[in-house]
């Protein structure tokens, strides 16, 4: 039995996207890609013992990104080869890119997906479910064991399309984490605040952590509430994938200890997470947080403590 600091389970795709600066075609993608890379980023920074990705790529994913995986340091006997063709998204980010424009969605291997999680990776410190169908994060809930923390994302289809399913999971957990629209749709609330202790209740308690795109980030926790600005940056290029970088950053930050996650630790870890998405929207796609620095990251750190007053 290997005890990998975080285990997280998502998609695994390719994006072709526009923005106000620019287009992509067949960038690589995926909840799992960027949780992925942003976790090992905080691995390799804090000394840690391992990240593993579970998901499924089609016959037509390049060698070269299994590479990019390998050479970041991310476990992957769990990415599963079928036939077929790799989930694909096509959208587009206009005006103050706020929210993405889907354009076509095909996902291929991805819509018959069964994840498995590897004997020896079935007792991680912390579990991220990444954004799935709610019945294939019961699954994976199922098939593991956390040893500190389970972590749940979620997104706006599955609070249409498996509404119950998505209730029955989310208190199966410690921590969700949603976009502020999600929270109010799942919540039938404006206030930002009334709808997230709504589904904290939903829950029966536990943690939520409430992204807020360039508005920042608000969570409860049974002590107490955080509220924290984001980073404002100068190079918004791609937002894609800036909440499951902000979701994998904290999840590895908080494989690091043991016990119930504390108020004081919660707040440490929201600043890491949002220090990291600020580097992912720079560029598009993976390249930013693949390509991440200690040396550069730890001086946007510093500064942002300054900003915020978080030090």
């Amino acid at each position: 039995m290997i005890v990998m600091d975080v285990l997280i389970v998502g998609s695994l795709a390719y994006d072709t996207l526009e923005t106000p600066l620019g287009s992509r075609e067949d960038e690589l993608g995926g909840s799992a890609s960027y949780g992925g890379f942003s976790a090992s980023f905080h691995m390799r920074r804090l000394h840690g013992n391992g990240v593993s990705l579970v998901g499924v790529i089609g016959e037509d994913f390049k060698s070269e990104h299994l590479d990019w995986y390998k050479e970041s340091g991310l476990e992957i006997s769990g990415i599963e080869s079928s036939d077929g063709q790799t989930f694909r998204w096509k959208g587009s980010y206009h005006g103050d890119m706020a929210e993405a424009v889907t354009h076509e969605t095909h996902l291929n291997v991805f819509e018959h997906f069964q994840p498995k999680v590897p004997a020896t990776h079935t007792k991680p410190k912390v579990l991220m479910c990444a954004n799935l169908h709610p019945s294939l994060q019961s699954s994976v809930l199922s098939q593991t064991e956390a040893q500190r923390v389970t972590i749940l994302d979620s997104m706006n289809l599955w609070i249409n399309i498996a509404h119950d399913e998505l209730l029955d999971v989310i208190k199966r957990v410690d921590i969700v984490v949603l976009n502020d629209g999600e929270v109010r749709m799942l919540a039938s609330d404006e206030n930002l605040v009334k709808a997230a202790k709504k589904v904290l209740a939903m829950k029966n308690g536990g943690i939520i952590v409430v992204k807020r795109g360039e508005h920042g980030v608000l969570a409860l926790h049974p002590d107490g509430m955080i509220s924290m600005p984001a980073y404002p940056t100068l190079n918004l290029t791609d937002p894609t994938g800036c909440g499951d970088s902000f979701a994998g950053a904290m999840a590895q930050f908080l494989s690091q200890n043991n016990g119930p996650v504390g108020y004081e630790e919660l707040a440490e870890a929201l600043v890491h997470s949002t220090v990291t998405a600020s580097f992912t929207i720079e560029t598009f796609g993976t390249e930013r947080i693949r390509n991440l620095s200690v040396d550069e990251y730890d001086a946007r750190l510093k500064e942002f403590r300054r900003i915020s007053r978080t030090s």
